[in-house]
């Protein structure tokens, strides 16, 4: 019989369940940084560059917000209060913003200007859409950060694997499933659908922060 310390922590699994699903939810808003990589994938530019780019920087931001700010976090009671109800505003906001656009039809498309035909220009704009955007430090850091630091040893990794995945699943589809389907991304029909899925997930995201407090670690 194998002694404790020996068997799986039963904690991983959800954890890493818990980490891809609250990844996945935040990651498939059409911000910036996704319609970017939609653009490339539709004009068939530099999309494997792109895709890693956008991948490893979500890594590196998950990993800084569980090990790092997270936990910091955590242990900020009146902090974590504010990020909380922050964060579910912001999320309220866009969902809002998101849904106005998916019933008045949105122009924006892929009208989003990238840096040209370079990869250099591909992956500065990538870059600067990355880091720039306090939003991405919001939900990737501060959000997913913060609940992923509530857990411990295993646990807590399997919960960073579950994000990687997530991140890294989403942005291949994006970028390589937009190369096969760009007749269909350049309907302004698309947009208005996806405008609606963004309203639907911020919004159950924001009632989650709500609803189920981030407890102190």
């Amino acid at each position: 019989m194998l002694s404790p310390s020996l068997l799986p922590d039963p904690a991983v699994p959800a954890a890493l369940l818990q980490g891809a699903l609250m990844m996945g939810g935040l990651i498939v808003a059409i911000g910036a940084q996704n319609a970017l990589v939609l653009r490339q994938g539709v004009m068939r530019a530099h999309v494997l560059p792109v895709v890693l780019l956008c991948t490893l920087s979500d890594w590196l931001l998950v990993a800084l917000g569980v090990f790092g700010l997270g936990a910091l976090i955590a242990a900020q009671p009146l902090l974590l209060e504010a990020f909380r109800y922050g964060g579910a505003a912001f999320l309220v906001a866009y969902g809002w913003r998101a849904a106005r656009q998916a019933w008045q039809g949105s122009a924006a498309g892929l009208q989003l200007a990238a840096g040209g035909g370079s990869l250099g220009g591909a992956l500065s704009t990538t870059l600067a859409l990355t880091y720039l955007n306090p939003h991405v430090y919001l939900d990737t850091v501060v959000l997913v950060g913060g609940v992923g630091a509530q857990h411990a040893g295993a646990a807590q990794l399997g919960f960073v694997a579950g994000a990687w995945l997530a991140s890294a699943a989403w942005f291949a589809l994006l970028g390589f499933g937009a190369v096969g389907a760009a007749r269909f991304l350049r309907q302004p029909a698309a947009w208005r659908a996806i405008d609606a899925l963004v309203a639907v997930v911020m919004w159950a995201v924001a009632a989650q922060l709500l609803l189920t407090p981030l407890k102190q670690a």
